[in-house]
């Protein structure tokens, strides 16, 4: 291949004339020096050799946190990368070589292009407090008092000031507890390694203008050279009621209009919402949100993306992904939108090559769909009606899961929620803080142990109250549920998904689990609960307009139908183990005798299965209850 463009022959000659100094090769197939009379090896030998010295940088720097390579030997970005593809793209098409420029090279510039030099880019996820605690550290430091005690406006203030003009705030001798220094770490790292490692720098516990512009300062002052785009992330059931005036406050500040461009991105959080409030409440709320916050930034010309914190399961607004994105309100969507896809869904949705595709044209479908089609905006009838159900769910909900003296102690009875902590399966630690209540736990053990014992508790807990409360009040409110079961699609999809969920639930398995767990004076309040399922369950029913359960769906149904013998077994198993595990002078009812071929093997049953031998807990039983919790977890799927 010797026919080229001009541009692409003087970058190969300058290229070539460099290339005799470095006699260096690390290629047994390539020791010798290309020609130049093969203009295109010439430029990619000159990518092979630099993408070959930006690995082993790599693993010099992972090993001992040094490496000689210099800069100049390597791509930075992904930018550098992608420039001498693109010139022999350009080179080819202009020689009339198309074939081959569409051939392999424009696949490998796609994968380059979606992959850069790091496969995936990293978010940087980071409480709000955390940040106020190392602004606190620097104005002390500085001797102009104390960040934390100061109103919004002066924190606003002084930020501003402080991004405006070009002082260094802080050198390597700010006194730092751990804290301060993990996360003056963190913006270091982001400094040293490129740019398009990273995508965005998301707030948790986000509630204010001032928490992004703590980010934006940090970052200027750790010399990140191209700060990350930051993203408020809204939890709590007050905080999502706050966001759209946080937002809008945000995008008054000048100086932050300017720095983003035209473009913000939100994230909003359906785990912590959800058992803050319940699922139907949090569900609504966080469908309000978006309508506002969508009107916030349309008002300054911008334009927002949402990024949904969804969990794989329901009580963590998990679900279907095409009926997900249509029941997302008018105009959220717009053709961009952000998902977070974790832990078993990621395998259940791109494990194997055919499943990612599916996966991909579902979003894509549904995406294209909503901003073709958009659904239809609720009435304002169905609006009211959905305000008053929310606050009697709300109200119902807390009133079991904070207010109740003794929940919390009947919760650790009767779910597996305290050996799930013990026990290293999670993605991250089962609770915020080591003591306290509902309210430190994370979201992920709270729905798990819930959905364990199959009784899905913070799903449907509030549903019944507020359906009961309603059709109380004016019979003919059932017509309207009706009407907006039929007509919305938020509304349809929050019923329909919480069906499923009863489908899945068993109260006779929790019943089991309370007779052998809980102690007798809480056995009146598991009855309550029960009953408040049931009732709850015939409610839906009658909203939905359904005599049976899954009636609309008769394939999942039958799926279910097959998996429940398996599951109700792991289920009287977990439980017994956990009985075990918990009051070790228990002792159960001998089993089955063991086929004859395993009793004249002559093997001891502890050969037979490898016990874990770190376990805190007698023999086999920790790995009983690990295998019976992931049975129960790949049975259930998307519930809890």
């Amino acid at each position: 291949m010797w026919r080229c463009s001009d541009e692409l022959r003087i970058k190969a000659d300058q290229l070539h004339r460099a290339s005799k100094k470095d006699t260096t090769k690390h290629y047994i197939e390539f020791w010798k020096q290309v020609p130049p009379s093969e203009p295109y090896r010439v430029i990619l030998s000159d990518v092979r050799d630099k993408l070959y010295n930006t690995r082993e940088r790599s693993r010099h720097l992972l090993a001992s946190g040094f490496s000689e390579i210099p800069d100049d030997a390597i791509f930075t970005d992904v930018e550098q990368f992608l420039e001498p593809l693109e010139l022999c793209y350009r080179s080819l098409c202009a020689c009339g070589d198309h074939t081959i420029a569409d051939g392999n090279l424009l696949d490998f510039l796609r994968q380059v292009s979606t992959f850069g030099l790091s496969l995936v880019r990293l978010d940087i996820r980071q409480e709000s407090e955390r940040h106020t605690d190392v602004m606190d550290a620097i104005t002390k430091y500085l001797g102009v008092g104390s960040y934390r005690e100061w109103s919004e406006e002066k924190r606003q203030e002084w930020l501003l000031f402080e991004l405006n003009g070009k002082r260094p705030l802080f050198g390597p001798d700010l006194p730092k507890t751990n804290e301060v220094a993990e996360v003056v770490d963190t913006f270091h790292v982001l400094a040293e390694l490129p740019s398009d490692s990273f995508g965005a720098y998301v707030i948790s516990m986000a509630t204010a203008p001032s928490d992004v512009l703590a980010v934006e300062l940090l970052q200027r002052e750790c010399h990140v050279k191209k700060p990350l785009r930051v993203v408020p992330l809204f939890e709590k059931l007050a905080d999502l009621e706050a966001a759209p005036a946080a937002l809008a406050r945000l995008f008054s500040v000048e100086w932050y209009r300017n720095r983003i461009n035209g473009k913000q991105e939100v994230m909003i959080g359906y785990s912590d919402s959800g058992k803050d409030a319940g699922r139907f409440s949090a569900g609504w709320q966080l469908y309000k949100a978006q309508e506002e916050l969508i009107k916030v930034a349309k008002a300054f010309g911008i334009k927002l993306t949402m990024f949904h914190g969804r969990g794989g399961t329901v009580g963590r607004g998990g679900g279907p992904t095409h009926l997900a994105i249509l029941s997302q309100p008018p105009e959220t969507i717009h053709g961009s939108l952000r998902v977070t896809v974790q832990g078993e869904v990621i395998e259940q949705s791109f494990g194997e090559e055919h499943l990612c595709f599916r996966t991909l044209q579902r979003f894509t479908a549904a995406t294209l769909e909503h901003g073709m089609h958009p659904p239809i905006a609720p009435k304002p009838e169905w609006r009211a009606l959905m305000d008053e159900m929310a606050v009697v769910a709300t109200e119902e909900y807390r009133s079991i899961v904070f207010q109740e003296p003794r929940f919390v102690e009947y919760f650790r009875l009767a779910t597996p929620e305290l050996e799930y902590g013990r026990m290293n399966i999670g993605s991250r630690p089962s609770k915020r803080k080591p003591s306290g209540g509902i309210e430190s736990l994370r979201a992920i053990p709270w729905i798990f142990a819930w959905t364990q014992t199959r009784f899905h508790l913070p799903v449907w807990l509030g549903f019944g109250a507020a359906f009961k409360h309603v059709l109380q009040k004016d019979i003919r409110n059932l017509q309207a549920l009706k009407e907006m079961y039929n007509e919305w699609p938020f509304f349809r999809v929050t019923i329909d998904l919480v069906e499923m969920v009863f489908a899945k639930g068993d109260p006779g398995i929790a019943a089991l689990y309370d007779k052998l767990l809980v102690s007798d004076d809480l056995w009146p309040f598991g009855e309550r609960l029960r009953a408040n399922y049931e009732e709850t369950k015939q409610l839906l029913l009658q909203v939905a307009g359904h005599k049976d359960l899954l009636e609309g769906d008769p394939y999942l149904r039958q799926s279910l139908r097959l998996r429940d013998s398996y599951i109700t077994t792991l289920n009287v198993c977990q439980a017994y183990t956990l009985k075990r595990i918990r009051d070790p002078s228990f002792h159960s009812q001998p089993g089955p005798h063991l086929s004859k071929e395993i009793m004249e093997s002559g093997k001891l049953a502890a050969e037979l299965l490898k016990l874990n031998p770190t376990s805190e807990y007698a023999p086999g039983l920790e790995d009983t209850l690990i295998l019976t919790m992931k049975g129960i977890a790949a049975g259930m799927q998307n519930t809890g």
